[in-house]
């Protein structure tokens, strides 16, 4: 299996989340075609993938883990766009560079920098594979 950025939330649900291009693409590869994905409107995010059933609070808790982990959040400290959009949304042509994909059917999340970092004071020692 691929060595992606783990989450679980407390709810028990498994977030994934790429680390690198290469890594992100082996995430939209592995990612269900009904499964949430999400990526920062800015580029210089990992990919992150929702596994299984959602549960109330997932979608907040991996849009909140994907801006946490962005360049964007790291260049600015302020809050963060994050695109939530389905597996099956995602296509990729041959002249996208490593990393890149298209979205079609996104919903816009404004992530709160409140969010991200109460996310950061109490989840840092949940993560996997930072």
């Amino acid at each position: 299996m691929v060595n992606f950025r783990k989450f679980e939330t407390k709810n028990k649900t498994l977030i994934l989340a790429g680390k690198d291009a290469k890594n992100n693409e082996d995430l939209v590869a592995q990612a269900g075609k009904d499964e949430e994905v999400f990526h920062t409107a800015k580029p210089g995010s990992p990919f992150v993938n929702i596994k299984g059933k959602l549960k109330p609070g997932d979608i907040k808790h991996a849009a909140v883990f994907c801006a946490f982990k962005s360049q964007d959040w790291r260049d600015n400290k302020k809050d963060v766009i994050v695109h939530r959009f389905k597996g099956k949304d995602i296509y990729k042509e041959k002249t996208m560079k490593l990393g890149t994909f298209g979205v079609k059917n996104k919903k816009i999340i404004k992530v709160k920098k409140e969010w991200i970092k109460e996310f950061e004071k109490t989840n840092r020692s949940k993560q996997v594979g930072h």
